[in-house]
């Protein structure tokens, strides 16, 4: 009797001594994962204000002065006693007979007339190159993933050379053309068609007597959606964000886009005292410039994010 009773409590202290190391090692777990849980969220911390403290930066210039900008009251990073930004706006209406808002409209019309033709020419690409079978098919389309290779920046001194052959530096065509073409949307178009849209939807549509035009209006594009505005949006930031290839084909101040014109404003202000220093105008023309990319993107985020579930094959 006594020995089951010795081995009945030397098994309940086994027990109770595992139960022990069990809570010690489940809090032990809990530690680390709380651990990694901190650095997680410090280094998004970080990573926040590593992208959003320019943006911050940016905001409070736009209000400021030229003389507040470089000795404001309450330092580079919060706003200065005076509220310049209205008076910034005026001056960028009549600095220079207001070209400004020319150059906003030159932005306009290179971004989105350039996003729409490249979007059209990837969504048109993509879709031949998904869903239909013709000789070189793989050899063409391995050409478009060699072009994705390619530095856009390495291309601008033999685009300027064939523009200048054809007579066209210097013109809003120098800058439009080069943008038709973009490798990036003919590759998401091609992967998108593949993976959301069925063979089988547009054989049914083909065997009820529709033609390939019908098919892909009313089959195809609607379930394309998705990817469209994704490819629009990257080809319009892209065309509204173009710097280089516009610096080097123009030369008249009236079509440059919006980056190269505040480009020219920052080096006549870095001159010195021979120019007019405008450093106010470079910061609230560039605050304003970053408007209206940032409403497309919220305006059309619904399409861009949720829409992609909304459009995928369900099996």
């Amino acid at each position: 009797m006594s020995t089951a009773t010795f081995n009945a409590s030397q098994s309940a202290g086994r027990n109770t001594e595992r139960r022990r190391n069990r809570g010690a090692e489940k809090a032990k777990t809990n530690k680390i994962r709380g651990n990694k849980h901190v650095f997680t969220i410090v280094v998004l911390i970080v990573a926040m204000l590593y992208f959003l403290l320019p943006v911050w930066w940016l905001i409070v210039a736009a209000t400021k002065t030229n003389s507040g900008l470089f000795f404001g009251e309450h330092g580079a990073l919060w706003f200065a006693n005076k509220f310049a930004l209205w008076d910034n706006i005026k001056q960028l209406c009549t600095y220079q007979n207001g070209i400004y808002w020319r150059w906003i409209l030159n932005s306009f019309i290179y971004a989105l007339l350039g996003g729409l033709a490249s979007t059209v020419i990837s969504v048109c690409a993509g879709y031949g190159f998904a869903k239909f079978q013709f000789r070189g098919k793989k050899a063409f389309f391995n050409l478009v993933l060699g072009a994705l290779m390619i530095p856009s920046t390495a291309l601008v001194i033999p685009i300027f050379l064939l523009m200048s052959k054809v007579g066209m530096v210097n013109t809003m065509w120098a800058v439009l053309l080069p943008t038709l073409l973009n490798p990036m949307g003919v590759y998401l178009m091609r992967i998108y068609c593949q993976e959301s849209l069925p063979d089988e939807m547009i054989e049914a549509a083909r065997v009820d007597g529709a033609g390939e035009l019908r098919t892909f209006f009313k089959v195809s594009l609607p379930i394309m959606t998705p990817a469209i505005t994704t490819v629009y949006l990257l080809s319009t930031v892209g065309a509204w964000n173009n710097f280089f290839l516009p610096q080097v084909v123009l030369t008249n101040s009236k079509l440059f886009p919006i980056t190269v014109g505040l480009t020219q404003w920052q080096s006549q202000s870095q001159a010195g005292a021979a120019s007019e220093q405008v450093w106010n105008l470079v910061t609230s023309g560039s605050f304003i410039s970053i408007i209206p990319m940032v409403l497309a993107f919220l305006f059309l985020q619904r399409y861009w994010v949720g829409g992609l579930t909304a459009g995928s094959v369900k099996s």
